[in-house]
C-alpha cells in the first residue's frame, strides 16, 4: 500500500476508535480518550478535529483534568450524529431518531400498521422519513447519517433482498433498503431482526464486553443471533439464524414458511397468544392473557408450560450447538416476571447438555427492535469509516 493511503488509513482507523469511545462512554477530555485508548495527545487531537469538522462530535463544557489545564469534553454532536431507525414488524411498525450513542431525540417517534402491499409500506416510511429528515437540519441542510431497518424474515446479504419473510409476505422478493434509499436520498441499512437485536445488545446492551454471545428471539417468530470472535455470524448469504424453521412437530400447524410444525408455531410470544385466543374465544394481547393466567382461566397453565417446553427445546440446540457463554432472550412472555424466566431456565436446564448448560448465563435481553435498527445504521457507518479492527472494541472508561 502507497505510504499516504496507508497514513490516510491510519487516520481514518483512530477517528473510528475515537468515535466508538465517545458513543460508548459518553463525554470525555482529549487527555481521558489518550489514557483509555493508548493513543498519543496529537494523534487523539488529529482525530478529534477531523471529527468535529466532519460533525459527528462538538466540544461542549470544561472538565478539570488531574494534571494540567482543564480541558474540553467532546461529546456526540447534538446535530451531526443523527439516524432514524425504522422497525417493521408482522403487523405493526416504528419510526423514530436517534444518535448514535441509541439515545432517542428529535421528533417524536411513531408506530404505524403495517398495510398489506408493498407500494403501500414505501410510502409510508418515504413520508415518515422525509418528515424527520426535513425537521433535523443545520443551516438549512439535513443532518440525518442515515436510517437503519430492522426487517423479519430471510434477507439476502448480497442483493439486500427480502427472499422470504414467512410472518411477513409483503416483503418477499423485495430490497426494502435500496428502495427507500432511492425515494428519500439517505443511505439506508436493513439488517435481519435477529442480528439487529444482537448488535443492538452489543452496542447498547449487556453484551458491550462480550466477544460470544447468543440472542433468542421469541417475540413475533423465532430466531436466533450469533456473535461468535466479536463478529456477527449470518452465514455465506446472510440468511443464518432461522432456527423457529426446524421441525419440532411432525403433524403440527402450517408455519408462514410453508412447512408444518416449526418450533415458531410452538414456542413464541405468537404462538402463546394464539392458544389463548382460542381458550378465551377472543383477540388478547399480551397483558389480557397474562391476566387470565392469574385469574387461573381453565387450560391456560397447560398451555403455558407447553409454550415453555418448547422454548426450552430452543434453549437448549442454542446452548448444545453454539456453546455460547451468554444467552438473551428477547420476548414478551419470558420477560413477564422473574418466575416465567426461571421455569424456561429450568427446563431447558433438563433438556440441555450439562458442561455446555453450566457454562451459560440466560438473561432477559435489555435491548429491543428499535435499538437493533440504530445499531444497524451506525454499525454500517462505522465500517465505511474504517475496518473494524480487535483494537476498537470497548473495556472500561478509567477515570
Amino acid at each position: 500500500m502507497p505510504p499516504v493511503l496507508a497514513t490516510d488509513l491510519l487516520s481514518k482507523i483512530n477517528e473510528r476508535r475515537i468515535l466508538e469511545l465517545v458513543r460508548q462512554h459518553g463525554p470525555a477530555s482529549r487527555a481521558k480518550m489518550a489514557r483509555r485508548c493508548g493513543l498519543s495527545a496529537p494523534t487523539v487531537s488529529k482525530a478529534v478535529t477531523s471529527l468535529i469538522r466532519s460533525g459527528l462530535l462538538e466540544e461542549s463544557g470544561e472538565v478539570t483534568e488531574a494534571f494540567g489545564r482543564p480541558g474540553k469534553l467532546i461529546r456526540l454532536s447534538g446535530r451531526g450524529a443523527n439516524v432514524i431507525g425504522v422497525v417493521v414488524d408482522a403487523t405493526n411498525g416504528w419510526i423514530g431518531q436517534a444518535r448514535l450513542d441509541g439515545t432517542q431525540c428529535g421528533k417524536a417517534s411513531s408506530t404505524f400498521a403495517i398495510p398489506d402491499d408493498y407500494e403501500s409500506l414505501l410510502r409510508i416510511l418515504n413520508s415518515a422519513i422525509g418528515e424527520i429528515a426535513n425537521s433535523t437540519t443545520d443551516e438549512g441542510k439535513p443532518t440525518i447519517r442515515g436510517v437503519g431497518l430492522s426487517v423479519p424474515g430471510l434477507l439476502e446479504d448480497l442483493q439486500g433482498k427480502t427472499m422470504m419473510s414467512p410472518n411477513l409476505h409483503v416483503l418477499d422478493g423485495h430490497a426494502l433498503a435500496s428502495d427507500l434509499a432511492r425515494r428519500t436520498g439517505l443511505t439506508c441499512v436493513a439488517r435481519q431482526e435477529s442480528h439487529a437485536l444482537c448488535l443492538g445488545e452489543r452496542m447498547f446492551g449487556a453484551a458491550r464486553d462480550l466477544s460470544d454471545f447468543a440472542m433468542l428471539d421469541v417475540s413475533t417468530g423465532l430466531g436466533l443471533g450469533i456473535f461468535s470472535g466479536g463478529r456477527l455470524l449470518t452465514g455465506s448469504r446472510g440468511l443464518a439464524g432461522e432456527l423457529g424453521h426446524l421441525t419440532v412437530d411432525l403433524d403440527g400447524l402450517v408455519c408462514g414458511c410453508g412447512n408444518r410444525g416449526c418450533l415458531e408455531t410452538v414456542a413464541t410470544d405468537s404462538a402463546f397468544l394464539r392458544g389463548m385466543a382460542c381458550l378465551l374465544g377472543k383477540h388478547c394481547d399480551m397483558p389480557q392473557a397474562l391476566d387470565a393466567l392469574r385469574r387461573g382461566h381453565p387450560g391456560g397453565q397447560v398451555l403455558l408450560d407447553r409454550t415453555l417446553e418448547y422454548l426450552a427445546v430452543g434453549i437448549a440446540a442454542v446452548v448444545n450447538i453454539f456453546n455460547p457463554s451468554t444467552l438473551f432472550l428477547h420476548g414478551e412472555l419470558i420477560s413477564a416476571s422473574p418466575a416465567m424466566l426461571e421455569r424456561a431456565i429450568e427446563k431447558a436446564r433438563r433438556r440441555s447438555l450439562k458442561p455446555s448448560f453450566d457454562a451459560c448465563r440466560i438473561l432477559h435481553s435489555q435491548g429491543n427492535k428499535r435499538l437493533g435498527a440504530v445499531a444497524g445504521i451506525a454499525q454500517h457507518l462505522a465500517d465505511e469509516m474504517a475496518p473494524d479492527l480487535p483494537s476498537l472494541r470497548s473495556a472500561e472508561m478509567p477515570p
